[in-house]
């Protein structure tokens, strides 16, 4: 008799397998028996980047035998919130928040000047790395969902093909709880990449895209402890980094403001990739069977490296390079904009060169994307992108340039950003000479005063008092 009876039931025996394979897995967590008597927790813990250290494995086969007694179609996301907010609690304490209050005025201020994109009407804050993980972590579970469900299905459907026939049967009873507990592995892998994030990030823009969504949310962040970081090892003044960093947050913030239909955009293109993303169960199989259990690097090399997400279809090519020239116009846009508005602030050019070194070896979001979704979001065209913008406003103006984000079709395209000129052509500028910007008079009078031009006296007014003209490079005659 095959795993089924003739009335299409499962069989006895089919029952007691299911309770033997949940036997054995409840040994596997608990740490017991003959499976659990070779099971080392913190080797299993490295192997999937887990926590390591004692209370937080309790925590994490706490959770997994939760899940496995008590089986459920979703994933329990509250494993990832818990997850991150204690790895965000740990380390150094919060870092004063007035010097971040202190910038925000003035940033806002210089980008007046630079930019016709208006302030968000929510007011922009300093908070801590605890708020930081409150705050955005549900946009992270709603990024990394889709690539949780297609893993839990594709495993389930890889132990359904490699189950012998006798206990095929016990799938339909097992499986719930496979899911289940895949789910919570998933989660608390989630939970560790968004606390260990919360250390890195030093602005809501770091990411590159808007994590933030909601009331009062999206004017823009600083995170104290993370501006702090940052500035450590850079020979420059740290309320000046606080300053810059604080005029690049809020070209971010503006940007995502007053452009409506961008962040919605990005959001909706990644979970779309990551929805067609399909897990390559051969692949899998084919690694499982020359790999070494024992070998606890090299299963964690396995695991953080990508190797078990398949190669793009030709499909998630397509969307993956709009994905990126779509990161590099934002990107270009902010370095373009920052770089303007920062003109007075002494050694901006040594904290812009630091922003570059830090993208250019992976920001903070390179390993949580390539981990959640195989997805490597880096804006590689930033270089002509930022080009671009610059080009168009020395041909048309600043006005011109920002109007470009009033909808996705007017966006220059990879095509233009190869070669500028097209996007001139379209865009009426190819001849336009360009535009001619006025002086800052606060600048002019700084350069009168470093030329040696000085007010020249008046013979007819009173003593000590000048005409207000000036002589050039000619010193003031005493007064008669």
């Amino acid at each position: 008799m095959g795993a089924e009876d003739h009335g299409g039931t499962p069989s006895a025996g089919d029952d007691d397998a299911m309770q033997e394979l949940q036997r054995m897995l409840r040994e596997l967590l608990a740490g017991g028996g003959t499976a659990g008597a070779n099971f080392d927790p913190a080797t299993f813990a490295q192997a999937a980047g887990l926590p390591g250290d004692p209370a937080a494995l309790q925590g994490l086969f706490a959770s997994l035998q939760h899940a496995m007694q008590h089986p459920s179609e979703g994933i329990d996301w509250s494993i990832a919130r818990r997850s991150a907010i204690d790895i965000a609690g740990n380390g150094t304490p919060a870092a004063d928040s007035a010097p971040a209050l202190r910038a925000f005025p003035v940033a806002s201020l210089w980008l007046d000047e630079v930019t016709e994109v208006g302030q968000a009407p929510d007011a922009p804050r300093a908070i801590s790395r605890i708020d930081w993980v409150q705050q955005t972590v549900d946009t992270w579970i709603s990024l990394a969902e889709p690539v949780a469900e297609s893993i839990s299905r594709s495993l389930t459907e890889a132990l359904e093909g490699q189950m012998p026939e006798q206990l095929a049967g016990a799938m339909g009873g097992f499986g719930p709880m496979l899911r289940s507990v895949g789910g919570a592995l998933f989660a608390t892998q989630l939970g560790q990449i968004v606390g260990k994030l919360s250390h890195e990030v030093a602005a809501g823009g770091d990411v590159g895209i808007p994590l933030f969504q909601g009331p009062g949310r999206e004017g823009g962040v600083l995170i104290p402890s993370g501006v702090a970081a940052f500035a450590e090892g850079l020979d420059q003044d740290a309320e000046a980094v606080t300053l810059y960093l604080a005029v690049r947050e809020l070209a971010h913030s503006r940007l995502f403001r007053h452009t409506k239909w961008l962040r919605l955009h990005l959001i909706t293109a990644i979970t779309d990739y990551a929805r067609g993303m399909r897990i390559d169960t051969a692949h899998i199989e084919e690694l499982a069977r020359d790999l070494d259990p024992s070998d606890a690097d090299r299963m964690q090399q396995l695991v953080s490296s990508g190797a078990l997400i398949p190669p793009k279809t030709a499909e998630q090519e397509a969307a993956h390079a709009r994905l990126e020239t779509m990161l590099a116009l934002i990107e270009g846009w902010v370095d373009v904009v920052t770089a303007d508005a920062v003109t007075r602030l002494p050694g901006a050019e040594a904290i812009a060169e630091m922003v570059r070194r830090r993208r250019a070896v992976g920001g903070p979001a390179e390993h949580a994307f390539g981990t959640l979704v195989g997805l490597e979001l880096r804006p590689r065209r930033l270089r002509e992108a930022a080009a671009v913008w610059r080009l168009v406003a020395e041909r048309g103006g600043a006005s011109r340039r920002d109007a470009l984000w009033a909808h996705p079709d007017l966006l220059p395209t990879t095509e233009e950003l190869d070669h500028p000129a097209r996007l001139l052509e379209r865009l009426g500028l190819a001849g336009a000479e360009p535009v001619a910007t006025e002086p800052d008079e606060f600048d002019l009078e700084l350069a009168k005063l470093l030329e040696g031009s000085i007010p020249a006296a008046d013979p007819d007014a009173p003593e000590g008092a000048t005409s207000g003209g000036y002589a050039s490079g000619e010193p003031t005659p005493p007064p008669v």
